[in-house]
């Protein structure tokens, strides 16, 4: 990754990530309700084991965690890591939280029956190279069959529009409102920006001004199509936001099978 750090800029947010959302618990419920039905549509009811790969703070792993699911968290920075197992048990849920690069994933092969990476996290991966690896490690942790799930941005548009901010976003905190919103500078290949990320939250009667800066890599559906392809996964679909109810598009694939399982269903059939 280039600077400016991801780890860096997670690290510093992580204590104040929960302001983006208006009610960070509704969202934690909502996220986990049309995550698992897509884990569902693929898999079938379970309970699954579930790997989310970029957990932040929880956001994704706790709502699914609360559903019945057995998830492990882990997550480039050690202290959002830590927070989301703390959120977790604060709510009467076990997560397992570990900091880990998704390029480098210390699990055993086979290891779960989902892989979960939302929250626009894979396009923080800025080469060809970084992606190959990190798509190949969620391949290597996933059962046979097993469950892709990555959410990201709709760059399809944006990389037509290049947008240069975002509308901020207001919640509520016990001193008045937090509002954070994003500036975008995009690099000479229209590929990549630059993030500036702020948020203003109130003390007494001024604002804490707080700018973390981090790098994108827009891919776009076709794009990240092929390389999740390229990296050994079958039954490619998107699920648009207008028909999955989540906020971002969202990728599912599923680990074509090795071929020793394959020559077992062809002894089975």
């Amino acid at each position: 990754m280039s600077e400016p750090s991801a780890r860096d800029f997670y690290d510093d947010l992580a204590h104040d990530y929960h302001l983006m959302f208006r009610d960070w618990d509704a969202s934690m419920a909502y996220q986990a309700e049309v995550l698992g039905g897509l884990i569902r549509q693929s898999l079938g009811a379970g309970p699954h084991t579930v790997l989310d790969c970029s957990c932040g703070i929880g956001t994704q792993a706790i709502g699914l965690a609360r559903a019945g699911h057995q998830v492990v968290g882990s997550d480039l920075s050690p202290v959002a890591a830590a927070r989301a197992a703390a959120e977790a048990a604060a709510r009467g849920s076990r997560l397992p939280a570990a900091a880990a690069d998704m390029r480098q994933l210390p699990f055993k092969e086979t290891s779960f029956d989902v892989v979960l990476c939302a929250d626009n996290s894979l396009t923080h991966l800025l080469s060809v190279q970084h992606l190959r690896t990190a798509l190949l490690g969620m391949r290597r942790v996933l059962r046979d069959d097993g469950l892709l799930v990555i959410t990201v941005r709709a760059y399809d548009e944006t990389r037509q529009t290049r947008p240069t901010s975002t509308p901020p976003q207001v919640s509520q905190t016990r001193d008045g409102q937090a509002i954070t919103f994003q500036l975008w500078h995009w690099h000479e290949d229209g590929e990549r920006y630059d993030l500036e990320h702020f948020q203003l939250i109130p003390a007494k009667n001024t604002w804490q001004v707080r700018v973390r800066r981090t790098t994108h890599w827009a891919l776009t559906p076709p794009q990240l199509t092929e390389f999740v392809t390229e990296a050994g996964f079958t039954q490619i679909a998107w699920h648009s936001p207008a028909s999955s109810g989540y906020y971002q598009p969202v990728l599912t694939a599923q680990r074509a099978p090795s071929a020793q399982q394959l020559r077992h269903r062809l002894h089975s059939a």
